[in-house]
């Protein structure tokens, strides 16, 4: 590929992901005509519509999709590569996007960066809260966390966390007025506060241990929550049983705002992840913050 057309299709793809030709031109430093001239030339050399303009948005059509699915991981090698030579400085820089849960973010990132940061301040790290699996090549985040076994096997997976303990918790007063199950078919006759997971649209299934095997049950309950924090808050108004990780209930049930059940019917989740695809020229700074995140039983 000549240098004139890898100079295009970088400009192809900034349009592309800031869905915008004004941000585009911005972030490129070129006049919007300039640039939109580059893409309809482009699209010319190669007989297919790349973006479907109107006057209010700029997206990629199906061809646009497929050039961009095979580009984009090009360019990231390239960006990587190049950051990479940022060794040859005093210090580290750049910034890390990563997707994550809640609670990862809560228990393992945050308290990372107390050690990562203040040592190193060309380094930011952005960190995105989703309960979906994110495609982080597709969506441009250097790595993803998620909970051991849910992580592609194309992906490298560094363990950054224990096994995470849950709990079934209800306030007092949901125990006054429907009783407590004393086993997991039972909690069929409960009200649920549940979890929407946006990858598949479903109710996070609950993870219970019956007899001799794992199996994932879904409890029917009036209400429907996406963060850890608005469950517990439901759960302190007795609204219904809550399926959460027992560090975030742990004063509650000091104090009794909050009762456990079912605890021997409740295994611990698999450890969080990092997970991210092959860096062959992984950056100092990345290779940092693995570092700060790698978990070291003990």
């Amino acid at each position: 590929m000549r240098r004139d057309e890898m100079a295009d299709m970088t400009a192809f793809l900034v349009v592309a992901e800031e869905r915008s030709f004004t941000r585009a031109a911005v972030r490129l430093g070129m006049s919007q005509s300039s640039l939109s001239q580059i893409v309809r030339k482009l699209e010319a050399r190669l007989g297919l519509r790349l973006l479907s303009r109107t006057t209010r948005s700029v997206a990629p059509t199906e061809a646009g999709d497929r050039l961009i699915a095979t580009l984009a991981p090009m360019m990231r090698d390239m960006d990587a590569a190049i950051a990479s030579l940022s060794d040859l400085r005093d210090k580290p820089s750049g910034t890390i996007s990563i997707t994550t849960v809640e609670h990862a973010a809560k228990i393992v990132l945050l308290p990372a960066m107390d050690r990562l940061l203040p040592d190193h301040p060309d380094i930011t790290v952005e960190i995105t809260i989703d309960y979906g699996m994110a495609d982080i090549v597709a969506d441009r985040f250097d790595a993803g966390v998620r909970l051991g076994g849910e992580i592609a096997k194309d992906m490298i997976a560094v363990r950054i966390s224990a096994d995470v303990p849950m709990a079934i918790v209800g306030a007092p007063s949901y125990f006054e007025a429907h009783g407590r199950p004393s086993s997991p078919s039972e909690l069929v006759e409960h009200r649920a506060i549940n979890l929407r997971l946006p990858s598949s649209g479903t109710l996070n299934g609950w993870r219970l241990a019956v007899g001799k095997r794992e199996t994932r049950v879904r409890i029917d309950g009036p209400l429907i929550l996406n963060t850890i924090d608005l469950i517990r808050d439901a759960a302190l108004a007795g609204h219904g049983l809550a399926y959460l990780p027992l560090d975030q209930i742990k004063d509650h049930l000091g104090d009794g705002r909050l009762e456990r059940v079912l605890s021997r019917a409740t295994p611990d989740l698999p450890g969080y992840h990092l997970y991210y695809p092959s860096r062959r020229f992984a950056s100092p700074a990345f290779k940092l913050f693995v570092d700060a995140l790698r978990y070291r039983d003990g």
